[in-house]
């Protein structure tokens, strides 16, 4: 559709040989017409959804509300549906849940929601959204750790990918972690591999060597690349890619150095052994060690 033709103070009509843009600025406010009301238009604030709010949720939520976003929160038992009613359209919905209620959560997310998920669970692969038909969500494969009476703590950069990648970034740089975008795709899946070979390997076999990582790979190198080993061929199965081990080994190794005194073990170990034992089985993957260590 074409614009009228200006009127001319005599009344006649006459279309503009000007480019656009010179038309367009010359509509614009000027010093002293009002270019203050211009500043004085509210920007449109973004508003993201973070579903859980544990220790994780809080950090993100916090870096969120510095970067200038507003947070709508979903505590456990709130209505995601009648949430999603008043907040239809926002620029993100992170999920924060445990590991445990990942797929519960992905399976019952309101549809609007949907296209906007985020998703920050340590254990995580393609795989785990794929199932519930979920396209190009944002993943961030968190190095940070956070308990409850201390601040976080980061054990090299997160990175993370997908259409929210930017504004995570910007929130973690908001609260001093450090973040780093990757690409979709197979750099995301040896991110994700990383951190399951990092945490996996930890866990299990400080469940016989306790102490801290820098204390396994010096006083048990040749044990904890046995576990590495198994895990890494039960993530082999779950992903259907065998990636550059040498890589991993690497990567999980520079984070070693990013927390040396980091514990090997939590409370979370016997259960991550137990799920280790469980894909290796539905793979019909022998993992000998795994299981010694499960007695």
């Amino acid at each position: 559709m074409t614009s009228s033709p200006l009127p001319n103070p005599d009344g006649t009509t006459k279309q503009s040989t000007k480019p656009a843009s010179e038309q367009v600025a010359a509509y614009l406010p000027q010093a002293g017409e009002g270019a203050n009301e211009v500043l004085r238009t509210p920007k449109p604030v973004k508003e993201v959804v973070v579903i859980g709010l544990g220790q994780l949720g809080r950090v993100f939520a916090g870096g969120l509300l510095r970067a200038g976003c507003t947070v709508v929160p979903v505590n456990r038992g709130d209505d995601m549906f009648t949430v999603a009613r008043t907040h239809p359209e926002p620029e993100l919905v992170l999920v924060a849940v445990a590991e445990n209620d990942l797929h519960t959560l992905l399976a019952a997310l309101p549809g609007a929601w949907r296209p906007r998920v985020a998703l920050i669970q340590n254990e995580l692969l393609p795989r785990d959204w794929e199932k519930y038909h979920y396209n190009d969500p944002t993943v961030i494969s968190v190095w940070f750790e956070k308990k409850k009476g201390i601040d976080a703590k980061p054990l090299i950069a997160s990175p993370v990918a997908g259409p929210g990648a930017a504004l995570l970034c910007r929130a973690l740089d908001a609260v001093d972690l450090p973040c780093r975008e990757v690409a979709a795709g197979d750099p995301l899946l040896f991110e994700l591999v990383r951190k399951n070979v990092y945490i996996l390997t930890t866990n299990i076999a400080g469940l016989k060597t306790g102490g801290t990582v820098v204390q396994l790979w010096a006083q048990h190198e040749d044990f904890a690349r046995l576990v590495a080993k198994e895990v890494m061929d039960i993530q082999d199965a779950l992903t259907g890619v065998r990636l550059d081990r040498d890589a991993l080994i690497a990567g999980m190794l520079e984070a070693f150095d990013g927390d040396p005194g980091h514990g090997c073990t939590g409370r979370s170990a016997p259960a991550r052994l137990a799920r280790a034992i469980g894909h290796a089985d539905a793979f019909g993957l022998a993992v000998p060690i795994l299981r010694s260590l499960a007695g």
